[in-house]
């Protein structure tokens, strides 16, 4: 009996010293966990889960010597579908279609890669504390939980392993805590080699595919005539493009705004005639509520992973500045 109670004890001795080790401070968590994202090399499958739609994806990440950071995402369910990203330039291949959509990171938030690079700044709108050390993708996490002070933002749950800092499980809650989606590797291994065949794209671009550059023109909206009249306390305009939407319309303007884990995106464009009122209202797709009304002869569409009233709030400011 002594021997067992010694033994638990010395057990106890060796994992509360691995502990130790781990930062008390859940906004210093944060930090390493936006940081281990971008800065270790891993490998591994996950499954994305919103309602009763369940997605698997492969991931290989890879960072050179001189800093450089490649990704190379699969779906592995439904058709086929890559994403291969080299530093800010991505590229998504779509081979039933031969389709290559050439776009730019910009504010882009996918797993595990969903937190900021500073992410102090979400105390002030997030309360921010720690959870549980549970056990995911047969690794110990540590549970970090961000609850907004507000209804413009959902909540964010967090397991990070704790001896790397990597995201291995995230998940979106709505104010009853009910999940509205999930991100978890299912296995994924950490520290792997730095190989860039592993990231690179497995489909060959022949010249019977069509490529889209997605990526816009940089513009200041004050340029374009229009303007945004409801703020979001938190929210800050990270990217603002034109780009030609359609042959039939005229030039589109696309604008995030993001607190650095929601992200709303808004897009204007002329309407077609006739279709003023088709599309006006509420609609969601998963977890994404998109809200859509005619302004000024033109389409504006609000979408995010954020609560209805967030998107009514901005949609409701979007004016075509008088002259």
């Amino acid at each position: 009996m002594k021997r067992w109670v010694c033994h638990l004890a010395a057990l106890a001795a060796i994992c509360g010293s691995a502990h130790a080790d781990m930062p008390a401070d859940p906004i210093t968590w944060l930090a390493r966990i936006s940081s281990a994202a971008h800065k270790l090399n891993y490998a591994g499958a996950f499954t994305y889960q919103s309602g009763k739609n369940v997605e698997n994806s492969r991931i290989v990440h890879m960072v050179d010597g001189g800093g450089g950071e490649f990704e190379k995402m699969e779906a592995l369910d439904g058709s086929p579908r890559e994403v291969v990203r080299s530093n800010e330039e991505v590229q998504c291949f779509l081979p039933d279609q031969k389709l290559l959509i050439v776009d730019q990171s910009g504010a882009r938030r996918s797993f595990p890669a969903r937190l900021p690079a500073s992410p102090s700044a979400l105390a002030e709108h997030y309360r921010i504390r720690k959870g549980d050390v549970v056990r995911v993708a047969g690794m110990e996490s540590q549970q970090i939980i961000l609850e907004p002070k507000d209804e413009m933002r959902y909540g964010h749950q967090f397991w990070a392993d704790t001896t790397s800092g990597l995201l291995l499980k995230a998940r979106l809650v709505n104010e009853k805590g009910e999940s509205i989606e999930q991100f978890a590797f299912t296995e994924v291994r950490i520290g792997t080699p730095f190989e860039k065949d592993k990231v690179k794209p497995r489909f060959e671009r022949t010249p019977d595919w069509k490529v889209v550059n997605a990526r816009g023109i940089d513009v200041k909206m004050e340029d374009t005539g229009w303007v945004f009249r409801n703020t979001i306390p938190g929210f800050r305009q990270v990217v603002s493009v034109a780009r030609q939407a359609r042959k039939e319309r005229g030039e589109a303007y696309h604008v995030v705004f993001s607190d650095g884990l929601a992200a709303i995106s808004v897009f204007i464009e002329p309407a077609l005639p006739g279709k003023h009122n088709a599309q006006s209202g509420m609609s969601s797709s998963g977890a994404i509520n998109i809200f859509r009304r005619t302004v000024a002869e033109h389409q504006v569409t609000v979408l995010g992973e954020v609560p209805p009233q967030a998107l009514v709030r901005i949609a409701d400011g979007v004016e075509m500045r008088k002259r």
